[in-house]
């Protein structure tokens, strides 16, 4: 009663041709299904290293001199 047969295997096969073959409606679904996931996975790798340069703009310092105006004027008395 545990043993697969061959008519279970010839089913299992057709089902996997019906799916992902055959050029069918199904398998141009199953591709974009496919698709999909990709994209899906991208979007998540992108936000990933946006959040990698936020969090670096984050510790960046601001090093430019500022300008004293006070020397600037008592030069020109």
């Amino acid at each position: 009663m545990g043993a697969i047969g061959p008519w279970q295997i010839v089913i299992v096969l057709l089902l996997a041709l019906l799916l992902f073959g055959g050029g069918g409606r199904i398998s141009s679904m199953m591709g974009d299904f496919a698709k999909g996931i990709k994209s899906f996975r991208k979007g998540l790798q992108d936000d990933d290293k946006e959040k990698s340069l936020e969090e670096r703009g984050e510790q960046a310092m601001d090093v430019t001199p500022v300008k004293d105006e006070d020397k600037t004027s008592s030069s020109a008395d």
